[in-house]
């Protein structure tokens, strides 16, 4: 089935400190609560090896919305607030992020 007419937000984590990886995806998770979400999917690096395949990173988000006024309004709720001060921003090195619209 092909996806049509959503907003598509797609973001990649590093640590600073591998350590912290459940402590990661504990915040991630929390990211679920927000009303504006349609689907979401919290996860790690599959098992596979191909060399177009980039294994690097230590968290995946990616969040379907319904359009991109629901992505805007996700970006400034609180808990996604709450998320940047208290997990993304001390725990993460490098972050990645990959908006998509239909093409």
């Amino acid at each position: 089935m092909q996806l049509k007419n959503i907003f598509i937000h797609h973001v990649h984590f590093w640590l600073k400190n591998k350590a912290d990886q459940q402590k990661l995806i504990e915040g991630l998770n929390t990211l679920a609560t927000i009303s504006h979400v349609k689907q979401i999917h919290v996860g790690v690096a599959a098992d596979t090896h191909r060399s177009v395949i980039d294994r690097s990173y230590d968290a995946s988000l990616l969040i379907i919305f319904d359009n991109q006024t629901e992505h805007d309004a996700y970006q400034i709720d609180p808990t996604h607030n709450k998320f940047v001060e208290n997990y993304a921003g001390p725990l993460c090195e490098k972050i990645v992020v990959q908006d998509s619209i239909d093409a």
